[in-house]
């Protein structure tokens, strides 16, 4: 299996069966999400503790396979991180969905890795950058605790 196969199989299965796709019990933070151009939504539940590590994260939402792929696949890898390692990962993400080829966030495995580059390919559809990011900006609204629906076409 090449590189490409291996990054639509995530996709695919991430897509068809997302992880955590369910409201947090307890929740401290939240923040809702929308795409208006492909009409993905995503609502955002997180769970900090008192040392403002992710106990707990999920999301409810409805969107294409890429969006669903990248909440899912978020959710997995920033559970159990504290506030700045997720963060970190946030902006390097989202700096490797438009611009960079790799990641190079030393809080993320090799395996990690590999999961967050799957959705490296939409950079070369503008469109569905949108798709792959939204869940990662609404995700940094309920951290900063910020009460604005989180809206693609306001994002630069």
């Amino acid at each position: 299996m090449n590189l490409k196969e291996l990054y639509q199989e995530i996709i695919l299965d991430h897509g068809k069966n997302p992880r955590n796709l369910r409201k947090t019990e307890n929740f401290n933070k939240e923040a809702t999400g929308y795409n208006p151009l492909c009409g993905d939504k995503v609502h955002i539940y997180l769970k900090l503790n008192e040392n403002k590590k992710v106990e707990d994260i999920s999301f409810e939402g409805s969107g294409c396979a890429i969006s669903m792929a990248s909440a899912s696949i978020m959710t997995d890898l920033i559970r159990g991180r504290n506030e700045n390692e997720v963060n970190e990962i946030v902006k390097d993400f989202l700096y490797m969905i438009k611009e960079k080829p790799e990641l190079s966030s030393k809080n993320l495995k090799d395996d990690e890795k590999t999961k967050l580059m799957c959705l490296s390919g939409v950079k070369q559809y503008p469109m569905r950058v949108k798709c792959a990011t939204l869940s990662w900006h609404t995700l940094t609204s309920a951290i900063d605790n910020s009460k604005k629906e989180v809206n693609t076409e306001k994002l630069d």
